[in-house]
């Protein structure tokens, strides 16, 4: 398995669905950085199961405790370990159907990768419940990007098909006050219809989660096979369910013509800027100043309550299965945290690298 990702600011995943905890290991993060633990609990309150009528019926606290790495509310140079503890998972479900893999869940692939020993319960490490760890660190690279006045914002774009307008800057840097993490009071209405009318027809549905990154200045990347774009969208198809992803004016730009796609550069009081920014804020791999912009695609959840055919591995022959269990009949609100957390840990891991964060922050006496 590979379970860590970045390079200065190296991010180690742990834990299983139903496994005893879900945690992560932060090695990298420079010392005395003050943590913000309200902030970290207010992200994983944005992801924890259980909030809304939308989500999932499992009920999980998703209290996160720190176990190394900060001393006195600083970190101290030291790998930082946090986790929090499975409570509400029930395996019974799971257990009847272990033959059985699940339409779109990754139940078969993992069984062929690891001969069967893969942990079936609830995904196991294929499960979005892992994606808890992705949030406390996301949660810690958020607050290192803040000490460069880097600031990285999700929100739903897109649910069922029901899309909100683009957002305005003001727009973007107020937390979306909706359940379904959308800016938009009237798209929000209308996407929290579509879920609840998928949930009465035991389906579900998928949708569109857009981040956008304001600070980060030009010059940020590692070409031509560590660029930006490459280990953002890396980070996000560590995502379950992550199934597209695309910048700026993303495949839109199939259908341009290049006086139309080219973002055409100013200067306004000697700050160099563009007039549009259908490049996402990235060309050739590196920064270009203006707001990094992207979007990820999320299909449908896999786990749904109408019947579905299938196999059974035991006897290698067709079979029906109706998965039982709770789930999310649409995943998307409470992916956009986690989309902000995989952003901000590849910023946060290339503005290492690139010097604009020292490994000491500031001296203590």
């Amino acid at each position: 398995m590979s379970n860590s990702i970045g390079t200065a600011f190296r991010v180690t995943s742990l834990g299983e669905s139903h496994g005893r905890c879900i945690g992560v290991v932060i090695d990298g993060c420079p010392a005395g950085l003050t943590i913000d633990e309200e902030a970290l609990y207010r992200m994983m309150e944005r992801r924890r199961p259980g909030t809304s009528a939308v989500t999932t019926g499992r009920s999980e606290t998703d209290k996160v405790e720190i176990l190394s790495g900060v001393h006195e509310r600083h970190t101290t140079g030291a790998p930082i370990l946090m986790l929090t503890w499975n409570r509400d998972h029930d395996s019974s479900s799971y257990d009847q159907i272990k033959s059985k893999p699940r339409p779109g869940h990754a139940d078969y692939t993992a069984w062929a990768r690891y001969g069967g020993f893969n942990d079936h319960r609830g995904g196991g490490r294929a499960s979005g419940r892992v994606t808890a760890g992705f949030v406390m660190a996301g949660a810690v690279a958020k607050q290192l990007l803040l000490t460069i006045g880097v600031e990285v914002h999700a929100y739903t774009r897109a649910i069922g098909g029901r899309e909100a307008p683009e957002p305005t800057l003001d727009q973007i840097k107020k937390a979306a006050a909706s359940i379904v993490g959308c800016l938009d009071p009237s798209a929000s209405d209308k996407m929290v219809w579509v879920i609840e009318k998928a949930k009465t027809e035991g389906d579900s549905v998928g949708g569109v989660v857009e981040c956008v990154c304001l600070g980060l200045p030009a010059g940020v990347g590692q070409p031509v096979f560590e660029t930006i774009e490459g280990d953002i969208s890396k980070a996000l198809f560590a995502v379950p369910a992550v199934k597209a992803v695309e910048f700026g004016a993303g495949i839109r730009l199939a259908s341009m013509r290049g006086s139309e796609a080219n973002d055409l550069y100013i200067a306004e009081s000697g700050i160099i800027g563009t007039v549009t920014n259908n490049s996402g804020g990235v060309l050739g791999g590196i920064t270009t100043g203006t707001p990094i912009v992207v979007r990820a695609a999320f299909k449908p959840t896999p786990s749904i309550a109408k019947a579905q055919r299938t196999i059974d591995l035991a006897t290698r022959s067709e079979a029906e299965i109706n998965v039982g269990g709770r789930h999310d009949p649409c995943i998307v609100p409470r992916a956009v945290p986690v989309v902000e957390a995989m952003v901000a840990i590849t910023l946060a891991d290339h503005a290492l690298r690139r010097g604009l964060i020292t490994q000491v922050l500031g001296e203590r006496r």
